[in-house]
């Protein structure tokens, strides 16, 4: 059940066994959403933390007028809400994007880990600031990148990101993301939505059919997109 998981946190440092004993010790319950329903409610005070252990979700913050706009996109091996050990009260809603298989660690039995376990506790909380690392990337490409470059940047990280958990197959990718929430991403209208992705096809730097996207040229996808995934952290060293 936590494959995926474990694959994330090892692409960071070894686990030793009993770590890994430790985590499918508290990482039980389970439960699968359906695409659209919330796995974090905004305003709500869980008791647990969640690990998607399979699908697509999406960090989420509405404004006054009712509009979406996606700050983080999670795959399996994310915990969704592990910051929600310590801030309590969630301040954004989680949205299952695909049908989502997820469990849950309790918050007390994250403290237990925290007061007993320094090296799992270093990687939990690197796994924190790695998705803190991304969203700065977010607000970055948001800022001061091209739409164009923006999107491309979001397909290499993504890509990236599954490749780790063995939910690739060779240049392509599974993404449920419609486009109207791909445009919840980059901020824009579905028209301007689609104009982007069309100047991507064109380019011949992707394929997108359905819900598979392909990339056709790495290198150059790269190049528009100044992609680094050194914000990432995929290098086994001691933590």
């Amino acid at each position: 059940m936590i494959e995926s998981l474990l694959l994330n946190l090892g692409q960071h440092d070894v686990l030793t066994e009993g770590e890994r004993d430790v985590l499918a010790h508290i990482i039980g319950r389970e439960r699968r959403f359906p695409a659209g329903e919330d796995l974090v409610v905004e305003g709500s005070r869980p008791g647990h933390s969640s690990l998607l252990i399979d699908g697509f979700a999406a960090r989420y913050k509405l404004t006054a007028e009712g509009t979406r706009q996606i700050t983080a996109i999670h795959v399996a091996g994310d915990f969704v809400d592990l910051h929600a050990f310590l801030l309590k009260t969630m301040d954004h809603g989680v949205v299952a994007l695909s049908a989502c298989h997820v469990a849950f660690a309790d918050h007390a039995e994250l403290k237990q880990v925290t007061e007993r376990h320094p090296h799992l506790t270093r990687m939990l909380w690197l796994d924190t600031l790695v998705h803190g690392s991304i969203h700065r990337a977010w607000i970055v490409a948001m800022g001061r990148r091209s739409k164009a470059s923006h999107l491309a940047h979001i397909i290499c990280e993504l890509y990236v990101r599954l490749q780790v958990v063995h939910r690739v197959s060779g240049w392509s990718f599974y993404l449920p993301l419609s486009q109207g929430e791909m445009a919840d991403v980059l901020g824009l209208s579905l028209v301007h939505m689609n104009r982007v992705i069309q100047m991507l096809r064109r380019e011949g730097l992707i394929s997108w059919v359905n819900q598979t996207v392909t990339i056709l040229d790495w290198e150059r996808l790269k190049e528009v997109a100044e992609f680094d995934p050194t914000y990432l952290s995929l290098s086994v060293e001691p933590r």
